[in-house]
């Protein structure tokens, strides 16, 4: 019986496709079986044809149009029998182990959410992409240790919360937690569901046996364009609206000032500027409309602590990123 069902969103994936699909069937005798769903997001390149004929046996779920990474990983853990459902970018290519490296980081507790895979470079796989990801008090999130040697990088860790291009997650809390916030599209989607899993209580662990190759943004084109900008200024002020207390809000009010001035002029130089702040309106529109209000996460007394911990990990986030470590 399969405990875990791998999900792969694919949108125009033509390029990956095929070598996602051999590497995650390569996976050696005597891994926990899984099963593997793509959802395909109304690709028009050929990608789902070419993936339906070299691969027969995996199972299909087609949207008639994009309807952005969240949606279509909704569909597909909605779609899923299993306790455990693993979320796996198409631009991807797992080391053998990958499924059950995550299977067992993630069984050894029912207080964990999510187990983020050791993610690496694609053409330079000594190096790490993503290490689970970190959020600071400047109103960051970030790759932790992209661009550093892995080997330096082989010891479990506690996270923020797990990178959604590859992670496992228990089925169970997604429910309770309900799902991934569609109104994200793509970006920060999994730093939020993160986030809310930490307020409930629960932990994201980073696991370096589950391994795989990321070759990064191919979906959109580039790690910085036009589209990516807009999407992940917007999502990081709704990601604060709906996830902080007015208090906590009000504390790191000076922070984020900081954070996103820096920010602005970063994307000021790549002549992005307005781009960006047309993304921070839009998202503090959201925060402010009827659907962000309603997406609010609740403040309840019984969670305190659990908001402390989270402001000790923004300020410890920060004194990283200082550090470079």
């Amino acid at each position: 019986m399969e405990k875990v069902t791998v999900v792969i969103p694919n949108y125009n994936g033509i390029k990956y496709i095929k070598g996602c699909l051999e590497a995650l069937y390569a996976q050696r005798e005597g891994t926990c079986k899984f099963r593997v769903l793509v959802v395909d997001n109304g690709s028009t390149d050929g990608s789902v044809e070419l993936a339906k004929e070299l691969f027969p046996h995996t199972e299909w779920i087609l949207l008639p149009e994009n309807t952005g990474f969240c949606h279509a990983v909704n569909v597909g853990i909605q779609a899923a029998d299993t306790p455990y459902v693993i979320l796996l970018n198409n631009d991807t290519k797992v080391y053998d182990g990958f499924v059950e490296g995550l299977y067992h980081a993630i069984e050894k507790s029912p207080d964990i959410f999510s187990v983020s895979a050791r993610m690496l470079m694609w053409d330079k796989p000594e190096l790490v992409d993503d290490a689970g990801d970190r959020y600071c008090v400047l109103g960051w999130a970030y790759a932790r240790g992209r661009g550093k040697p892995a080997k330096d990088y082989e010891k479990p860790a506690e996270i923020f919360s797990a990178c959604g291009g590859a992670a496992i997650y228990r089925r169970a809390v997604l429910q309770e937690l309900g799902l991934f916030d569609e109104a994200h599209f793509a970006y920060l989607e999994d730093l939020d569901i993160g986030y809310r899993a930490r307020i409930y209580g629960y932990r994201n662990l980073y696991e370096p046996s589950a391994q795989v190759l990321h070759f990064g943004s191919a979906s959109t084109g580039s790690r910085y364009n036009l589209r990516k900008t807009e999407l992940s200024s917007a999502n990081n002020i709704y990601v604060i609206g709906k996830n902080m207390p007015f208090l906590q809000w009000l504390l790191n009010l000076p922070f984020f000032c900081v954070g996103f001035t820096v920010k602005l002029l970063f994307f000021c130089k790549k002549g992005m500027g307005a781009v960006y702040l047309k993304g921070l309106g839009r998202g503090l529109r959201r925060c402010l409309g009827r659907y962000g209000r309603s997406r609010r996460v609740k403040f309840r007394l019984k969670h305190l602590k659990n908001y402390l911990a989270i402001q000790i990990q923004l300020y410890a986030n920060t004194v990283r990123i200082i550090m470079k470590s």
